[in-house]
């Protein structure tokens, strides 16, 4: 386990290199450090604009060989959005490292926790915040293959489906509270009376019968939800959702 110091302590070595790095135009500190909420849990986030003249390849090459000789890196993935490289290290200490790369005409804040350290940012357009009708789309899509997933006996896919369509109620939620959508940042912020009942939607196991327990009480929340985003929405597709929830096939209802 890395401690804290270890962790500032690398977060300097790293921009130090930047600096020190011609081909590197700018440097920010990014995530959880420059929005004032890190903690002994909080990794390293760095975005590193890069020179029209140099390699945005030869670059990331020449950092990566850098984290796993001098800084003990196990392993590495990459994110892509747009322009941008994020290279996630996992190091030796289990401390997450996370470095942005971007041309330098890409460079800058793409949400509200950058803070540049030394160099050049330009002014990128902000990032389009979710749609609550995207996600209430996203939630009954999942709901129609939770429901075909447990009367096809594929209790795994409905487990999954089930998850998808509580996370999507939650983003909701989160999105209407005025709060992080993405990657459960806002979640622990909701209000008790709001979480509380989509914990009901959590899948405690495969048997049939908890499977459409848990996905009644998620569609519960994505209904919920809907009445709260579009009145006139929710009348007219609420009468479906339920339908979706229903446990026993259509004609055995009717008889």
């Amino acid at each position: 386990m890395f401690t804290a110091q270890e962790r500032e302590s690398l977060q300097g070595r790293l921009l130090a290199a930047a600096e020190a790095d011609k081909r590197i135009t700018g440097a920010a500190v990014t995530g959880s450090a420059a929005g004032g909420i890190q903690d002994e849990w909080s990794d390293v986030d760095l975005a590193f604009g890069v020179s029209a003249d140099a390699s945005l390849d030869d670059v990331l090459r020449d950092w990566t060989a850098s984290m796993y000789s001098d800084h003990h890196a196990l392993h590495h993935v990459d994110v892509l959005t747009g322009a941008w490289v994020y290279r996630v290290f996992l190091l030796a200490s289990t401390l997450q490292v996370d470095l942005a790369f971007a041309p330098a005409s890409d460079f800058g804040a793409r949400a509200p926790t950058f803070r540049l350290i030394f160099g050049d940012a330009v002014d990128l357009p902000k990032a389009r915040p979710p749609i609550g009708a995207d996600l209430l789309g996203l939630g009954w899509l999942y709901a129609l293959h939770a429901r075909s997933s447990i009367r096809r006996g594929r209790r795994w896919q409905a487990e999954y489906m089930i998850g998808e369509v509580r996370r999507h109620v939650l983003k909701l939620a989160c999105l209407r509270n005025g709060l992080p959508t993405s990657e459960g940042r806002g979640l622990d912020r909701l209000p008790a009376s709001e979480a509380q009942p989509l914990e009901e939607a959590l899948v405690s196991s495969l048997d049939e019968g908890t499977l459409w327990r848990a996905f009644g009480a998620a569609m519960d929340g994505l209904i919920r939800e809907a009445r709260l985003l579009d009145t006139r929405l929710s009348e007219r597709i609420e009468p479906s959702l339920r339908d979706l929830a229903e446990p026993l096939p259509p004609r055995a209802r009717l008889g």
